[in-house]
């Protein structure tokens, strides 16, 4: 989960308490709440003052910490569009790939997983986690390619 309100023209808006409670409740292990709060946020980024949309990054932010809560919950492919979400909404915001390329690689999608830990490490090449899960998701796919290999000169 990454910080909170990043837009200080937009401390104290609507906005910016709404992801701010959103927060509070998900470091306080209240996921239900937390996704309820974050839901609102995204459903409601531009109604309450059309001219006074929530800033891309906050936005962006609400689906990643959403998407969290449902990696939490093992719902997979929805964590995965809410990380997508944050994705095409600030594409130079590298947490949203990584917890996307996490979960590529637990459903053994290893190419995707590779393909969105790269991504990472070019936003922010200091990103030590993205180091280790990239190895990792080479190292596991050359071993499945060789397990599949195996397996066809058996049969």
């Amino acid at each position: 989960v990454s910080s909170g309100c990043r837009d200080p023209a937009a401390m104290g808006t609507f906005h910016c308490s709404l992801l701010d409670r959103a927060r509070l409740q998900f470091q306080k292990a209240n996921y239900l709440e937390a996704e309820t709060l974050y839901s609102e946020l995204i459903t409601t980024a531009c109604q309450k003052k059309p001219n006074n949309c929530v800033p891309h990054r906050d936005l962006a932010v609400a689906y990643n910490d959403r998407g969290q809560i449902k990696y939490l919950r093992v719902d997979f492919y929805e964590a995965v569009d809410d990380y997508t979400s944050a994705i095409n909404i600030q594409p130079d915001f590298e947490v949203p790939y990584y917890n996307r390329g996490v979960i590529w690689y637990r459903l053994g999608f290893f190419d995707k997983a590779i393909e969105d830990f790269q991504r990472v490490l070019e936003l922010r090449a200091d990103f030590e986690e993205a180091k280790i899960s990239l190895k990792q998701s080479i190292l596991d796919k050359e071993e499945k390619l060789r397990r599949d290999s195996q397996r066809l000169l058996l049969d």
